[in-house]
């Protein structure tokens, strides 16, 4: 069995929202460096519409001036507030990483934001120390001490994280001010995704390929769906994904499945995760195995090892951006120019 390694750096709109009015972010769900992750800047008008009031997974939040202090914590809104050209003076580092730090897909440029982690209980008297204006996360990770927080500093949260990451950027761009800054962002990245899946379907003869996403870790392995943020991505490309990760329900982003198994992440391609140390994961025993082996993807060499940190836990424009690098090199094609 070969699998390939490479770590390649590599529609729908936010509109506008109107300064001194509620803001309804209707779209809240539950849950080498190009041109394309240059962080955008806020225009005047947009640093100017404060205060602001926003309609949050937790309700009414008001922004009293544009954030100069901003407090992240998690992954998806460390994404959000670094492509609109903010540092944040806080964040907390992954929790898939044993080793520390912050995403290397994201690192440069983050060696004074201090560590305020643990993610699922951030250090509170370290957050309030750094005098934030502004705090974001979602209520899937700190809803229980979404009242602490806020008393901190505005907080405003998103139902959950993955799938609804779009809507999310709304949400985090209406509460920095950067609502056209992330609006165009994202265009710029749907429109790439969309010339990449056509530049494949032309390359495959006219019928896109299925792709399969797979994630070891401690514990059962993972098939991930097409409401997960990586199925997002592959969704906005085009490609096609096996019955085994579709899924009509929201709430559903991925499917454990055991040794035996594996044969349900059958497809012409296959991208793999791992998460930190692979020996702590039953990956070398899962890929040794005749199941696996006797998958198509396998059999024709068309297996693809892709970073966690931008296919799983990166999940913002900027991780995607480099997803759709790990996409044109697996599948044999040149990345479109933004």
């Amino acid at each position: 069995m070969s699998i390939r390694c490479f770590r390649l750096r590599g529609s729908r709109r936010i509109g506008a929202v109107t300064a001194g009015a509620v803001i309804a972010v209707s779209a809240l769900v539950g849950c080498g460096t190009d041109s394309a992750t240059t962080a955008p800047t806020a225009s005047a008008d947009e640093s100017a519409s404060f205060p602001r009031t926003l309609e949050t997974a937790k309700g009414q939040v008001t922004i009293p001036s544009a954030p100069q202090r901003v407090v992240v914590l998690d992954t998806a809104e460390l994404d959000s507030v670094t492509l609109l050209g903010v540092t944040p003076v806080g964040a907390v580092v992954p929790h898939t990483k044993t080793g520390g730090g912050f995403p290397g897909y994201l690192a440069s440029g983050l060696d004074k934001v201090s560590d305020v982690g643990p993610l699922l209980e951030p250090n509170l008297e370290r957050i309030a120390s750094l005098k934030p204006d502004l705090i974001l996360s979602s209520r899937v990770r700190h809803d229980k001490i979404y009242d602490k927080l806020s008393g901190i500093a505005p907080t405003v949260l998103t139902e959950t994280t993955g799938g609804p990451w779009k809507a999310n950027l709304a949400v985090h761009a209406a509460a920095l001010g950067r609502d056209q800054a992330a609006a165009t962002a994202l265009r710029k990245y749907e429109d790439r995704a969309r010339a990449l899946g056509a530049a494949i379907t032309a390359a495959h003869n006219g019928t896109a390929p299925s792709a399969s996403v797979v994630r070891f870790l401690a514990g059962p392995t993972r098939l991930y769906q097409n409401t997960s943020f990586s199925g997002v991505v592959l969704a906005d490309v085009g490609l096609n994904r096996p019955a085994s990760q579709t899924s009509t329900d929201p709430k559903k982003t991925m499917t454990e499945v055991s040794p035996e198994q594996i044969d349900q992440a059958d497809a012409d391609l296959i991208f793999v995760a791992t998460i930190d140390d692979p020996g702590k994961t039953p990956k070398n025993a899962i890929t040794g195995s005749p199941v696996w082996k006797d998958l198509r993807a396998v059999r024709d060499g068309k297996v693809y090892e892709v970073p966690d940190e931008t296919w799983m836990s990166g999940i913002g424009v900027q991780a995607a951006q480099r997803m759709l690098a790990d996409i044109a090199q697996a599948t044999g094609v040149a990345l479109p120019a933004e």
